[in-house]
């Protein structure tokens, strides 16, 4: 049954906000259509519908005086499934990374899935911008909300900020999975890959134009093909609301 739901909602979500963006593209040439509502916002309803039917809920967590966490927390824990804190990647928030992982990670697991700081909903007026301030915060903010022992699924950069959360609290973290996280590369690595990039790779993970997204997504999706059938006007659709994710998790 979850199965059918996660392909239905992959179906949905992508198909409608298609539609739904070509649709805009015609209307808003009438100034009486300027505030046809996006093809994010009807998409990122449907999703936040989804977590909530699969039992999970929005809190947030103030993390001290400056600091506050947003996470999609299973609503009714149970002592007997272990916990898991899923940590998304750049650009987005944690919904739109983990959207088609979450049906069938919620049978087995009581899940915590935080936005981090700077994306999604949770924010600081603190200075510190390191990923170990990001595993700080998320240590504290999960502890306010008593979880004591957790697991850790992180991608991207949300491999960087598990593989401190790990770190610094080792007697918490039962098992840590990194995927698509470069926290084993060394700076000469790392500087051998941005120099085959060919340019500032800045432009690339916050992209402005269609152009540039549909590089970032030639580079880091294998199987990219599908970007040459989207039109150039529901690429900026996304890049205008600043989320992208649900390009790079659909194929």
């Amino acid at each position: 049954m979850d199965s059918k739901l996660d392909l239905l909602l992959r179906s949905f979500t992508f198909y409608i906000s298609s539609i739904l963006s070509i649709i805009r593209y015609f209307l808003t040439s009438f100034s009486r259509f300027k505030q046809i509502p996006s093809a994010f916002t009807v998409s990122d309803a449907c999703i936040s519908l989804y977590f909530r039917l699969l039992g999970l809920s929005p809190v947030s967590i103030h993390v001290d005086d400056e600091t506050t966490l947003h996470f999609w927390a299973t609503a009714g824990r149970d002592d007997e499934r272990p916990n898991l804190v899923m940590i998304h990647g750049k650009c987005g928030d944690s919904r739109w990374q983990f959207m088609y992982q979450v049906g069938h990670l919620s049978r087995r697991f009581d899940l915590y899935i935080p936005d981090l700081l700077f994306f999604g909903k949770s924010y600081t007026t603190r200075k510190e911008r390191s990923e170990a301030f990001q595993a700080k915060c998320l240590a504290e903010g999960l502890r306010k909300l008593g979880v004591d022992k957790f697991s850790i699924y992180g991608i991207s950069y949300g491999g960087y900020v598990g593989y401190h959360l790990a770190h610094m609290s080792p007697d918490r973290v039962e098992k840590v999975v990194l995927m698509s996280t470069g926290v084993g590369c060394n700076d000469d690595q790392k500087d051998e890959m941005v120099a085959q990039l060919g340019r500032d790779p800045k432009e690339l993970l916050v992209p402005r134009t269609s152009d540039d997204l549909r590089e970032l997504m030639y580079k880091s999706v294998y199987k990219s093909n599908y970007m040459k059938l989207i039109p150039d006007s529901f690429l900026q659709d996304y890049l205008n609301v600043g989320v992208f994710i649900l390009l790079v998790s659909s194929f």
